[in-house]
Parts: structure tokens; C-alpha cells; sequence
């Protein structure tokens, strides 16, 4: 099936941003950071010595690429109560991971905080940001959230960051889908791109759940972007997804005993690597 032209086409970003066939992009996942629950009071210093210690290992095992996510500020806030702290918080935890990195860089601001994540990557020089749900609809853990597209690609424009691209999930994980339950993955999708996405990411239900073949292929039947998977990846899948997915990112595999909290595991992702370097070149 070939994806509907709903737009002009657009270079490959992924290409642009990487260089390379299949991308892999680690995720860093920060320490709980001022103003969330979970934060006890640690000097952040500390949580931004982490990623960095986290970016120096992802570096030298080969990732292309690195994305920051405040991911232990649960129970997350809706994208209206992302406060400036977890801005402030998340630029200086960026510029820490650049200054030890010469990797392109990413922004995960969560729940669904993309404008937040547009001002942080304006502010350090970060290439992309992580839209976990970008048009329509759904019922999230925080409640009904609707699509920030038409928002956020304005102010975009109005910080001069036409530059920063997205990556925007589809079929989002921790979601409930009746909103959009009569329409396809592969609608969803061409939606995304009408939106105006760069990157669309399929995942699994949940952080660290698979991403089956076939919801990648659901949505490359319904745009012309780039798919990458964005959840669940493991060296043993390396084979079957990276046979039809443009990339993917990583987070939870590849840390210490397979928990996202722990620091990444050198071995893991020298492992994983090894996969895709055969995966690119099979």
C-alpha cells in the first residue's frame, strides 16, 4: 500500500539529524527534578552529573543519538502545569549532557509538555523534541489531552526554532483510544503528518512493552515520514523490527538489570549495537 501524499514531501530527517541508515537514539532518564513529587531534596548537581555519566556511556558504545526526559517527576503534569522549574531543570541538565557529548540531542518533556520541550531545545542547541501525542485526542493518565499541534508549530515559529524538528508518536502508549477508536492506525497517522511532524514513533502499550512489526507497519501505511519504533527494543528484536522500522529509541533495555532508573549498562549497549550494525549492513 502506498501512504497517501497529504503534503509536500519533506527531507528525510532522520538523514539530516544523523547521518546514518537506522538511527538509535538512547534515552536518558533524568533523576526527579525540583518542584516534582519525588524529589527529596538532592543537590542537582548530582541529577545533572548523572546524565552526563549516562550520555559518556551511551557515546562510546556507539548510539547516534541522545534524548533527555524528566521521566521520574511522577505523577506527571498535565502540559498547562509544567512549571519553569522543570525547564529550568531540564535545560541545565541538557547543557551538562552537551558538554560531554558532541551527539545530537533531543527533549522529552512529560506529559505531552511539547512547548515547554520547543523552549528548552531553543535554549541549548537540541535538534528534536519528543511529542508523545501530537493530533486529535485521548484519554491519558492525566486526563483528557488534547492535540498541542496547532499551538506548539506556532510558537515554534514565534521562538525562531523552525530548525528543531518533531518526532510524534502515534497510537500513543499509556492511552486509553476511544476518542479516535473509529479511525485506523494508519489515519492516525496520516494526521500526524498533516500536522506537520518530521518522525512518527510506534510503540507498545506501555515504557519498555513491545513494539509489534505490525503496528510500524500500520503506520507507514499511512505517511511518507519516517517510522521509528519508540518503545520495547531489545538486541534479540534488533533483527525483526530494524527490517522494517527507519530507527528506533531506546531507554529501559538498556540500563542496569532492565530498569529505565538505573544508569545504562555499557554492556547492553554494546550488545545492542552489534545487533544493528548487522541489521544495517544485512
Amino acid at each position: 500500500m502506498t501512504p497517501p501524499q497529504v503534503l509536500p514531501p519533506k527531507p528525510n530527517a532522520l538523514q539530516e539529524l544523523f547521518g546514518v541508515s537506522k538511527p538509535v537514539i538512547g534515552v536518558i532518564h533524568l533523576a526527579p527534578l525540583p518542584g516534582a513529587p519525588r524529589y527529596d531534596g538532592t543537590p542537582v548537581r548530582e541529577v545533572y552529573q548523572a546524565a552526563a555519566a549516562d550520555a559518556r556511556t551511551l557515546a562510546d558504545g556507539g548510539i547516534d543519538g541522545i534524548i533527555v526526559e524528566n521521566a521520574s517527576d511522577l505523577p506527571f503534569a498535565r502540559p498547562e502545569d509544567i512549571g519553569p522549574e522543570t525547564v529550568a531543570a531540564l535545560t541545565a541538565a541538557c547543557l551538562e549532557v552537551r558538554s560531554v557529548v558532541s551527539l545530537p540531542i533531543g527533549i522529552t518533556c512529560v506529559a505531552n509538555g511539547v512547548i515547554p520541550a520547543l523552549a528548552v531545545a531553543k535554549a541549548t542547541g537540541a535538534r528534536w523534541v519528543r511529542a508523545n501525542q501530537w493530533v486529535n485526542a485521548y484519554v491519558a493518565n492525566e486526563g483528557l489531552l488534547n492535540g498541542p499541534a496547532p499551538a506548539a508549530m506556532r510558537y515554534r515559529a514565534a521562538i525562531g526554532a523552525r530548525d528543531v524538528r518533531i518526532f510524534a508518536d502515534v497510537h500513543v502508549k499509556f492511552g486509553a483510544h476511544a476518542i479516535t477508536a473509529d479511525r485506523t492506525i494508519a489515519e492516525q497517522a496520516t494526521d500526524a503528518e498533516w500536522f506537520d511532524a518530521d518522525v512518527l514513533i510506534a510503540t507498545g502499550a506501555r515504557t519498555g512493552s513491545p513494539t509489534e512489526p505490525g503496528e510500524v507497519e500500520q503506520v507507514q501505511q499511512g505517511t511518507n515520514l519516517p517510522v521509528i519504533v519508540g518503545s520495547g527494543l531489545t538486541a534479540d528484536q534488533v533483527p525483526r523490527l530494524f527490517a522494517i522500522a527507519d530507527g528506533a529509541i531506546i531507554g529501559q533495555w538498556l540500563k542496569q538489570d532492565g530498569l529505565w532508573w538505573n544508569p545504562v549498562d555499557p554492556r547492553r549497549v554494546e550488545q545492542l549495537m552489534a545487533a544493528v550494525a548487522k541489521a544495517r549492513t544485512g
